[in-house]
């Protein structure tokens, strides 16, 4: 059954328009009777009947509420220095699929790409449609927010450290302190984790102290030189499974995904 995301709450009645409801209007020729999946912007869940159309608009009924909650225990964001080409695409995908509840695309010293504000703004707005088609395809209850490119610089410095938030950023230059055991030694009051991923070229010295300065922590992921979108990969799914809901349930395999897109664990 196809899922929406709901811009507001859900009511016994709901009228949308703009994407979804040309998607259902035109692609995939919905019909009275018809029944959709509805998650608004508080989590809650419903099934819902599709009950009147106009060129650019449909209208549906509430059946149920459902008590389908997908979202775990960790509030868990990804901050990706941007790669080459398109594999932010891929990232984006994966991400939203393991559970990140937002993705931030970071400039730093050794990222290839450089994108001017109007294509940065392409990007962005192709990245926050691949995270949506994501969240409906493997069943989240948050549409993930994929925020605009920043300097890594400035990012650092408007980030505040907190008891219960930790910053870890995988580096090529760290041997000492692999993620396995530096997740398990985390408080458990920390519920928030960001991620930070660099680009093919790594953090350059200067920059990896700055992270450091902002209260993050290096670690590896292993003797392995990892690509940048396998590094963004494994380490979400490590950091779900050891602090997270990875592994604590049934897992569903083989839907459908979204449209999706070298570096050491330098990312």
């Amino acid at each position: 059954m196809r899922r929406l995301f709901l811009k507001g709450l859900l009511a016994d009645e709901v009228t949308i328009a703009g994407g979804d409801a040309h998607h259902l209007l035109y692609a995939m020729r919905a019909k009275a009777g018809d029944e959709v999946v509805l998650v608004d912007d508080a989590g809650q869940v419903g099934r819902m009947e599709l009950t009147g159309f106009t060129a650019d608009t449909v209208t549906m009924r509430l059946i149920e509420r459902l008590a389908a909650d997908t979202e775990s225990p960790l509030s868990l964001a990804l901050a990706q220095c941007l790669p080459k080409g398109d594999k932010l695409e891929l990232i984006v995908q994966k991400a939203v699929e393991l559970g990140a509840v937002s993705i931030q695309p970071l400039a730093s010293r050794n990222c290839v790409v450089r994108y001017d504000a109007k294509k940065a703004a392409a990007k962005e707005q192709r990245w926050q449609k691949i995270a949506g088609e994501a969240a409906k395809q493997c069943g989240r209850t948050r549409l993930p927010d994929v925020r605009p490119v920043r300097p890594l610089a400035d990012w650092l410095r408007e980030r505040q450290v907190r008891e219960d938030a930790a910053l870890l950023f995988c580096y090529e230059n760290e041997s000492q302190q692999p993620l396995k055991a530096v997740l398990r030694a985390l408080p458990a009051a920390v519920r928030e984790i960001t991620l930070l991923i660099g680009p093919e070229g790594g953090f350059t010295l200067p920059e990896a102290d700055a992270i450091a300065r902002a209260g993050g922590v290096s670690v590896t992921l292993g003797p392995r030189i990892l690509r940048a979108e396998t590094a963004a990969i494994a380490a979400l799914a490590a950091v779900q499974y050891e602090r997270g809901d990875l592994g604590s349930g049934a897992v569903q395999f083989g839907a459908p995904g979204a449209a999706g897109a070298d570096t050491a664990c330098d990312g």
